[in-house]
């Protein structure tokens, strides 16, 4: 499953690395879920590419597979265990999507109701799509014989990497997916397994099959249904290859049709990046392999298969430095460390160098640019520019094809994917994309061939392009009459809010900050701050006894890093010097400098929030161990509201791929009217730190005016004050919670001032906010995030009262990208 580049060691049914992405549901936002990046090695060998001047041989170092796993890796197995156990274990639930709550509802959804759809398939099988979830549903498929970089575990042992493939596809594309597990090794079995199971779907995704064995599988499955089948090793790779070489090229004022590239590995990836690139325009015989046994030449025998035979070429090289001297493209899919700092300076001018092994690439960007200053790197890596990264792809492609009911995904819907994705990087950055590159907006250019895997244009520009070139090659049975209305359609299907929180910590990552946790001692705390770090996050500074956070670290088998800053409040060299400041603050109301002594020595919080205070800390994040209320108390003998702000506190509701902003939810009891255009005023400003443009809705149980009462009139009062300060966001109000997220329901009041529905709702009072937000979580099963403080004077986040370590991390990266925000 390689979503950040897949990999192939030649000839080994390994895979050399993935970026892995698990949500626990679909739409929730942890980090565990949508920022951890996986990428295993081998399990027993790293297999490591000497280039003498004879042949291209493989050494085989021992490893510990476990550690060196987790090493590369940014979860530990602890965490990664828990993520997956949590609650109902897996990643994923069926839910149905008709009312099942009467007995009348059970005759139509089964017996006798079920009946009349039946008998309307069997005499037309095209009214499975009508009446059934054929037409969004995809299987993903596989045997376990090649589960990531672990090699043959077997088909049980792939279902956690299944299930997290399923998940992507509802994240990303909305589509429905479950996981199939073929428990046999056999080409033959597995094929007749799998080719009866096709009446159930719109389309079938391959994963983790073994080389050469998935070539086989495909291509017999491909001929035998009629239904999309896509091996996404290698074709979602080779798409995105595609994408980023095309507009590589593009940079470099290069034509395909006459570079040279050399391409090291041929395995299923490698082979099928190759023959996409030739067909939008590579000449085959520009193209030189060089794999395990050396380079790939006319007449060689040992380890040569059909697929490989094509781009056997007639020369006398032999290494892999020799055919590097004077190509323009170099594309790995191989092994770490394969190229040598000297093969990249004898390639041509201005060269593109696509190193996608996984952890390591083939050769760093470092390396890269040390040598040349004119080369263009992408990698599989998070961590670098122009990830290469198989989300950007699959989900997508999938959509436009189950869109037209498409028969097959053929080389026109995958060369349109390619042409799609690439012409996205090339147009303006949205700000939610932006924001991921702390606000350095990217521009089409050597660090930005390839867009984002979490912008959201993907979803409204990739579909329809594969769509129609299914219309245009004559596989798509049901032709979309109009595209601009599908492609809107789309732009509504993800709420573009559900990724925000992704860009977020890429933004925290790309400018890490100093979080001081002021709950040091408890576990929950101690876990948070691990993996805040391990995020690549910033530093996190624990305050509690040292002997008490040393020997929790020790209980909960962490390591106490250097790195960790450790703060025993009652010792610490900053006492007298918070006390005075504190006693400066405080003296006219009620407080001795005993008192103020008394505080920064035993209050953890108000020591926290004074070191934020003093810039010995960036933030501040709290909560777990006490009321939301009392932190937030002891914060504010701190700090103050902003000047010229108003603080509030926002909650982001999160279900079913649908994002929403709800505020105020923790500070004013029973706002005034000028009180709730205030805080309609910074809750659309919160949206756009996040990069969302705000719709507020001021909600009431009244709409427009029916039925009267008295915060009904309070409501509509500060529509009125909103409308006299002319704000520059779109709001409205009274109106039920329900008529602000139905559009159905909105039409009925042609004269709403909102566009679309609303994604930021200001409750009328803090109970209306804190009981519908718990309700949400609790019955509708929807992730909560906050209350969410904006409007101090420094970033301080409180945690809900017995929050989990994931939550914990989650709101000290939140604060951690409030600095200089809030």
């Amino acid at each position: 499953m390689p979503q950040a580049g897949s990999t192939r060691d030649a000839h080994n049914p390994t895979k050399a690395g993935v970026m892995l992405r698990l949500p626990r549901r679909v739409s929730q936002p942890i980090v565990t879920a949508c920022s951890t990046v996986l990428r295993p090695r081998a399990p027993r060998t790293c297999r490591k590419i000497h280039h003498s001047r004879r042949n291209i041989s493989i050494a085989t170092v021992q490893r510990s597979p476990m550690a060196t796993q987790f090493r590369a890796a940014r979860v530990t197995a602890q965490e990664a265990l828990q993520f997956h156990a949590m609650g109902k274990p897996g990643k994923l639930e069926v839910t149905p999507t008709k009312p099942l709550a009467t007995q009348r509802d059970l005759s139509l959804a089964y017996s006798p109701g079920v009946a009349i759809p039946v008998r309307a398939i069997a005499q037309d099988p095209s009214d499975a799509y009508a009446y059934t979830n054929k037409g969004n549903l995809v299987a993903v498929v596989s045997n376990g014989t090649a589960i990531l970089g672990l090699g043959n575990l077997g088909a049980l042992a792939a279902k956690p990497v299944m299930e997290g493939k399923a998940a992507l596809f509802k994240r990303f594309a909305d589509i429905d997916s479950i996981d199939l597990l073929v428990d046999t090794p056999d080409v033959e079995a597995f094929i007749n397994s799998v080719r009866y199971l096709g009446p159930s779907f719109g389309g079938l995704n391959l994963e983790d099959i073994k080389s050469p064995d998935c070539f086989v599988i495909e291509e017999r499955l491909k001929a035998l249904l009629d239904i999309p089948v896509f091996h996404d090793d290698q074709h979602g790779t080779a798409i995105v290859v595609a994408a980023g070489i095309l507009n590589g090229l593009k940079v470099v004022d290069k034509d395909i049709a006459n570079v040279r590239m050399v391409c090291a590995g041929a395995g299923a990836a490698a082979l099928a990046c190759l023959n996409l690139l030739c067909k939008i325009g590579m000449k085959r015989e520009n193209i030189t392999i060089a794999d395990i046994e050396g380079v790939v030449y006319a007449g060689r025998k040992t380890l040569m298969d059909p697929y490989k035979e094509p781009y056997a070429q007639k020369t006398k090289a032999r290494t892999l430095a020799e055919v590097m001297e004077g190509a323009d493209v170099f594309l790995g899919l191989s092994a770490a460390g394969v190229v040598s700092k000297d093969m990249v300076a004898s390639m041509a001018e201005k060269p593109l160098i696509f190193a996608m092994a996984n952890p390591d690439p083939e050769i760093t960007p470092e390396d890269v640019k040390s040598v040349r200053s004119d080369a263009i790197t992408a990698t599989g890596r998070s961590d670098y520019a122009n990830q290469i990264n198989n989300v950007l792809c699959f989900p997508f492609i999938f959509r436009g094809a189950l869109d037209v009911q498409a028969t097959t995904i053929n080389d026109a819907m995958k060369i349109a994917a390619a042409e799609a994705i690439a012409g996205l990087a090339r147009e303006e950055v949205p700000d939610q994309v932006a924001a991921a590159f702390h606000g350095e907006r990217p521009q089409f250019g050597p660090g930005y061939i390839i867009p984002a895997p979490f912008d959201p244009r993907l979803m409204s520009h990739v579909p329809p392009a594969v769509a129609k070139a299914a219309m245009d090659s004559g596989v798509a049975r049901k032709p979309i009459v109009d595209m601009d209305a599908y492609v809107s359609r789309l732009k509504g299907r993800l709420d573009p809010v559900a990724g925000w929180l992704q860009s977020t910590f890429d933004s925290v990552r790309n400018d890490p900050k100093r979080v001081v946790f002021s709950e040091g001692e408890d576990p929950a705390v101690i876990r948070a701050a691990n993996t805040y770090y391990a995020q690549g996050f910033g530093q996190p500074i624990l305050i509690g006894s040292k002997k008490v956070v040393t020997e929790r670290f020790r209980e909960l088998g962490m390591p106490l890093r250097s790195a960790y800053e450790l703060i025993d409040t009652t010792s610490s060299p900053h006492v007298q010097e918070f006390a005075d400041y504190l006693y400066a603050r405080l003296q006219r109301r009620g407080y001795l400098r005993r008192d103020c002594e008394r505080l920064v020595a035993n209050e953890r919080n108000i020591f926290a929030a004074l070191m934020v205070v003093h810039g010995y800390a960036d933030a501040m994040v709290s909560g777990v161990t006490r009321n939301w209320t009392s932190v937030y108390a002891d914060v504010r003998r701190v700090l103050d509201t902003k000047p010229g702000r108003h603080t509030i506190g926002v909650s982001l509701a999160l279900n079913r791929g649908r994002a929403v902003l709800i505020a105020d939810t923790s500070i004013h009891d029973m706002p005034t009217a000028e009180q709730l255009a205030n805080i309609a005023t910074e809750a659309a400003q919160a949206a756009r730190n996040f990069g969302v443009e705000p719709r507020v809705a001021l909600l009431a149980y009244s709409t427009f005016g029916q039925p009267r009462g008295e915060r009904s009139d309070v409501v509509r009062e500060a529509v009125s004050i909103l409308a006299e300060r002319q704000v520059d966001f779109e709001f409205d109000g009274d109106m039920a919670a329900d008529v602000a997220l139905n559009p159905d329901l909105m039409k009925h009041y042609p004269f709403c001032r909102l566009s679309d529905t609303a994604n930021v709702l200001v409750m009328p009072a803090f109970h209306a906010a804190s009981i519908s937000t718990k309700m949400l979580k609790e019955l509708g099963g929807a992730t909560i995030i906050g209350p969410i403080i904006v409007g101090l004077s420094h970033s301080v986040q409180i945690c809900p009262f017995g929050a989990t370590d994931v939550d914990v991390v989650n709101m000290a990266a939140l604060a951690a990208y409030g600095v200089g925000r809030v």
